[in-house]
Parts: structure tokens; sequence; C-alpha cells
């Protein structure tokens, strides 16, 4: 098995054009859901108490486009096994991001649990490696999606009838 196919690259590189279009429209709608409102885009509905991170805006972009592609994994995708898994990975990642790249004093559910104090003590540090894990489990989830799509093709009727 070559490289290419066991890294499920040769599955991106088969699909339609709707795939792409939706991977762009997945990931265009990450980055405002997410950039909104943790303020990495100005904007006038939401604020910070506390400035980005240097690695904030990077880190949102590389999440984006794998949750984009793994979102255009479900456009017209043939059956996969084991689904349940692989999208609980997908929206933990997106989740984990949201967290990772937010205001740590802005964000109610920190503040509640640890404080003001808490959130920039314990929280602010750990937001990098929130990150991590998250771009670790996005593609993580994308790589099983591909990879099914590869050890399951699909047939249609037709095939079948000329078997």
């Amino acid at each position: 098995m070559s490289v290419l196919r066991a890294s499920g690259l040769s599955a991106v590189a088969a699909w339609p054009l709707r795939r792409w279009v939706a991977a762009a429209g997945a990931a265009l709608a990450f980055v405002l859901v997410v950039a909104l409102p943790t303020d990495l885009i100005e904007n006038p509905v939401f604020g910070r108490q506390i400035p980005p991170t240097w690695w904030a805006m990077p880190s949102l972009v590389v999440s984006s486009v794998l949750g984009g592609l793994l979102v255009a994994t479900y456009v017209a995708a043939p059956a996969q096994p084991d689904v349940t898994v692989t999208r609980r990975g997908g929206w933990a990642g997106a989740w984990l991001t949201y967290f990772a790249v937010g205001c740590p004093v802005c964000n109610k559910l920190v503040l509640l649990a640890l404080g003001s104090a808490g959130a920039i003590t314990w929280f602010e540090p750990v937001q990098p490696v929130l990150q991590a894990l998250a771009i670790a489990l996005l593609a993580w989830a994308l790589r099983r999606r591909l990879l099914g799509e590869l050890s399951c093709p699909t047939t249609t009727l037709g095939d079948v009838a000329r078997v």
C-alpha cells in the first residue's frame, strides 16, 4: 500500500467539485462561528478583555481547514463504518478550538468554574494545549473518514449487474 493511499490523500484528490465547495464553505463558516464571538475578527457585538495570542488566528485557520475537509467527507459520501466515533472527534475538536482561541476571562463557563483569577492563572496557560488537542482530534477524525472511503468503496447497481 502506498504512502499516498495510506494517508487518505488519494481520496481527497478524487473529490468532485461539490465536495471542494462544501469544504471551503464549511471552513469559512467555522472561522466565522469561532472568530466573531471570540473577537479574533473585530466586530461591534463582541469584545475581549485580553488581546488574542499570536497563535490564535493561525491555529484557527488550521482547525478550520481540517473542519472544512471533515464536513466535505459527508457530502455524497458512501456509507462509512464507525462514523459515530469520527463525528465525536470532529465535534470535540471544534469545541476545543473555540475554547482555546477565546479570551479566558470572557468565557462564562471558565469564569463560573475558575473565577477571573483562575481563568488567568489556570486556564490561559492550558489554551495552547487545548488547541493542539483540537487539531489532533480534527486530523484524526478526517483521517478516519478518508481511510473509510478508501477501504469501503461502494458499488453501483450497474456494477453488480455486470458481475
